[in-house]
């Protein structure tokens, strides 16, 4: 089998971009796109390159971003509009290849292997396809070409707006090692601490750090990262049309006014996990830990996870753990936004080791009847059941 040929496509400030599309006589200014401050979300969703030049971040917060850029022209998402825009690039992929995988709205894996014999070799695909985005929608694209996806996700953050960069296997020792791991995917701070806290800064001291080393320091995550800074990614690229099951299913929300006291909490975590529970019930799920998700009126973020004695995908027991978790942590009220997430999902086909305490029984009276609920509501919809303001979280 000949090598891989991967490409990934990065959309540039996509949501900035989009949006200025709509507004082109400020496409000169420093633009943000930020949450509402009316609803609460006021931090910044994206920015222009002229915002970018004055340190404008994504996910800081408005007086942040305005602090340093005092004539930063902010702009409300345009979510509907960047939906079409994300839709019609993909439409865009399908002329090159059927094995489309998105990494988000605005960035998709390719697999062109097969493809070449009609268009060419993968940097002239890639070049197609950006001139192809640029002429038909109006905004640019970055691709990585390389032969395996972590390196084609690295190029295309290599050289932005509207580039091309190709890693190959000749070149990618020169042109990868020396990067920071934080620019490696999947490298997140803790694990960039723990790294550089053994002398390893770049992305070849991890290739030449032995692996066990790195297994002590980070687990099975050590052993990945090890094969991916060798070039030894051999992950597919999934079809558009396959329906993988998600790794964990959460939600949040953002209150009119701030989440007061533990009931009000407690009413969130009910509601939230009740499309959670959807969520895995549809995927054939089920979550092996819970974890919540907290954001204090200065915009601070707390996430705290526990493992389940027995996974489950009820909505009752998911809000339970959720409000466990919250009360045995001191959360100091009020919050800004409150979140949960089931983590660590299983197949429900799968066999499952029932705690030895007297719950197991008393939970799976518990789901029967949410798994009734949830069939109900299946079949007429989500308002068929509603669940009583009575159920407490204790």
């Amino acid at each position: 089998m000949g090598e891989r040929i991967i490409l990934h496509c990065d959309l540039n400030n996509f949501f900035a971009s989009v949006s200025l599309l709509f507004s082109p006589t400020i496409k000169d200014l420093p633009v943000a796109i930020c949450g509402s401050k009316e609803e609460r979300h006021g931090i910044v969703l994206a920015k222009n390159e002229v915002a970018k030049a004055f340190g404008v971040k994504t996910a800081e917060a408005i007086f942040e971003a305005q602090a340093k850029c005092p004539d930063l022209v902010i702009l409300p998402p345009m979510m509907e509009e960047y939906k079409k825009y994300s839709k019609a690039c993909r439409e865009i992929f399908k002329r090159y290849t059927d094995l489309i995988e998105p990494f988000g709205i605005d960035e998709c894996w390719l697999d062109v292997t097969g493809s070449t014999l009609l268009f060419g070799d993968g940097e002239t695909i890639a070049n197609r396809i950006r001139n192809d985005i640029k002429r038909e929608l109006g905004i640019t694209a970055s691709v990585g070409v390389s032969f395996n996806k972590i390196f084609a996700k690295l190029g295309s953050d290599m050289k932005k707006p509207d580039a091309t960069t190709v890693i190959s296997k000749e070149n990618f020792k020169e042109m990868v090692w020396p990067l920071p791991i934080t620019d490696l995917l999947f490298v997140g701070k803790s694990s960039a601490a723990r790294l550089n806290s053994s002398g390893i800064f770049t992305i070849g001291d991890l290739a030449e750090c032995e692996e066990e080393t790195l297994k002590k320091l980070l687990g099975k995550n050590g052993s990945d990262l090890h094969r991916f800074a060798l070039g030894l990614d051999d992950s597919p690229v999934h079809s558009i049309n396959e329906e993988s099951k998600p790794k964990s299913v959460g939600r949040s929300v953002t209150g009119a006014k701030d989440f007061e006291n533990e009931e009000e909490v407690w009413k969130t975590f009910l509601e939230l996990s009740t499309e959670i529970s959807d969520s895995l019930h549809k995927y054939s799920l089920l979550a092996g830990g819970v974890q919540i998700h907290l954001r204090n009126q200065l915009l601070a973020t707390r996430e705290i996870s526990r493992a389940l004695n027995t996974p489950t995908n009820s909505p009752l027991l998911i809000a339970k753990k959720g409000m466990e978790i919250f009360k045995t942590n001191n959360i100091a009220l009020p919050l800004r936004s409150v979140g949960i997430r089931a983590i660590n999902l299983k197949d429900d086909g799968a066999f499952i080791q029932q705690d030895l305490f007297g719950e197991s029984e008393k939970e799976l009276k518990i789901e029967r009847i949410e798994d009734s609920v949830y069939s109900v509501r299946k079949k007429f919809g989500s308002d068929a059941v509603k669940r009583g303001s009575v159920i407490k979280h204790d």
